[in-house]
């Protein structure tokens, strides 16, 4: 017999990031995901931005860090956000490059050798990683997966 501690009802809430320049990484999550401040925190030792969209807040960006996100420390590995489709995942890379974005591969990739789903990956400001994928119509286009034996969104 087993049991589990939580509801089934269990999904993903919002996600908190710390960030070393609040402007900057508003600026950045609005342009890229289109999201909007639901909410701020403007005194000089706890600033904050609730950003999500109608209503549902999705990220919380907190200024509390100094240096660069630590690929090598436990915790975040990256995140991930699914659009509808191939144009969105090409539309948001036109974006990035626009924006001088870090990319770990080139172009729209696959999540495997063969696998219809795929996206790009990519680093905000703070050297977080993130992705952007749809979860069908990658096959088609002819790409290969970066690494063959490793899932893309692995970052290797």
């Amino acid at each position: 017999m087993s049991s589990t501690a939580v509801a089934s009802t269990l999904q993903t809430g919002h996600i908190g990031l710390n960030v070393t320049d609040l402007d900057r990484s508003v600026a950045f999550y609005r342009s890229v995901l289109g999201l909007e401040v639901v909410k701020e925190g403007t005194e000089p030792e706890r600033r904050f931005a609730f950003l999500g969209r109608e209503g549902t807040l999705l990220i919380t960006l907190w200024q509390q860090s100094e240096g660069a996100f630590a690929t090598a420390a436990p915790g975040l590995h990256h995140l991930s956000f699914q659009v509808d489709g191939l144009d969105e995942v090409r539309a948001a890379e036109r974006l990035l490059r626009e924006l001088g974005a870090e990319f770990a591969y080139e172009g729209v990739v696959p999540h495997g050798e063969g696998a219809a789903s795929g996206g790009i990956f990519f680093t905000d400001p703070d050297g977080i990683r993130l992705e952007i994928y749809t979860p069908k119509g990658v096959d088609e286009t002819g790409a290969e997966a970066p690494t063959a034996a490793a899932p893309t969104c692995g970052f290797f």
